[in-house]
């Protein structure tokens, strides 16, 4: 008859055994949950779903879409920052995130320590575009007309803090012009009033307003890449036009949770790379005007992800901008 100390020994060798062979299993082991923190359609969705399928077949598991919104986004990922650091809970945050950071006074995580970032994924310029009521037929047209009647051209925002109002506010900033913002909730009632005439300017991204570019109901001024698009090869871009503070692209990536294993982290940063690398997944992008990226490590997805919080952070302070 056994002894109960050497039937405990027994019992604690078999369980660390079981935990040897976990702790040595590949990852992953099961599927992957990437949170996006809107709801289905839109940019941000859009690329999810497209990196989600293509990273499932890379790395044999299924990688599962969550659309968890609200908050301007700050739900979802503070979901994923309070998550277990085991690699298998993902976000996928829109393009406010590095605006939050700032904009929102009491953040339930902390945007730079809370996260690990993975990967860059993709990055989109913005569109200047104008009612074609506006006579004005270049950006330096529209900034002599704008100092020649101040505070009577209305810029068109997505909401306060986003991208398409910081646009707007820089532009106004480096230009010198005296132009009113209006807030409308979301892109859509903005590109709707702008093209009732309502509002007589916005920043939008491409795949907004270029079908209304092409049908003559709205007048593209500039884009703020460094290069032109594709799309609008002979519309200029605000950098060349003398504006180099006026680079501006909004972005998509991919984070987990603070502390997931370095191995993991660079898994997900090797097999996110290779998937935008894909000529069917820039192909795919491109039709939506995204750039597809896939060229950083994680550890200078970092670096970037501070560089763009730091920049946007000064705007919100100098318009002394919060939200609650």
């Amino acid at each position: 008859m056994q002894r109960p100390f050497t039937l405990v020994k027994r019992g604690l060798i078999i369980l660390l055994a079981g935990c040897s062979v976990a702790a040595a299993s590949p990852y992953p082991g099961k599927p992957i949950n990437l949170v996006v923190p809107v709801a289905p359609g839109g940019g941000t969705d859009f690329t999810a779903r497209l990196l989600a399928d293509e990273m499932s077949k890379q790395l044999g598991q299924p990688v599962i879409v969550e659309n968890r919104p609200g908050g301007a986004g700050n739900v979802g990922v503070n979901h994923v920052a309070h998550a277990a650091p085991d690699g298998y809970t993902l976000v996928m945050p829109i393009t406010s995130f590095p605006i939050n950071a700032t904009l929102y006074k009491h953040l339930p995580f902390d945007t730079k320590k809370d996260l690990a970032p993975i990967a860059l994924a993709a990055t989109l310029p913005l569109v200047l575009v104008v009612n074609p009521k506006v006579p004005a037929q270049s950006i330096q047209e529209l900034i002599a007309l704008a100092k020649k009647k101040p505070a009577t051209i209305n810029f068109a925002n997505s909401g306060v803090g986003t991208t398409a109002h910081l646009a707007g506010e820089l532009f106004k900033k480096s230009a010198g012009v005296d132009i009113v913002s209006v807030a409308y909730k979301g892109g859509g009632p903005a590109v709707s009033d702008l093209l009732g005439g309502h509002v007589e300017m916005y920043f939008s991204t491409p795949s907004a307003v270029i079908p209304h570019i092409e049908a003559g109901k709205l007048r593209a001024l500039a884009v703020t890449s460094k290069n032109r698009l594709a799309e609008l090869p002979n519309v200029p871009t605000l950098v060349e036009s003398g504006y180099p503070d006026l680079h501006i692209t909004a972005w998509f990536g991919i984070f987990a949770p603070a502390g997931t294993p370095a191995a993991i982290i660079d898994r997900l940063n090797e097999v996110s790379n290779k998937v935008l690398q894909q000529q069917n997944v820039r192909e795919q992008m491109a039709k939506h005007s995204f750039n597809a990226e896939g060229n950083m490590s994680p550890r200078e997805f970092g670096r970037f992800l501070n560089t763009e919080i730091d920049r946007w952070g000064g705007v919100i302070r100098d318009l002394k901008l919060s939200v609650e």
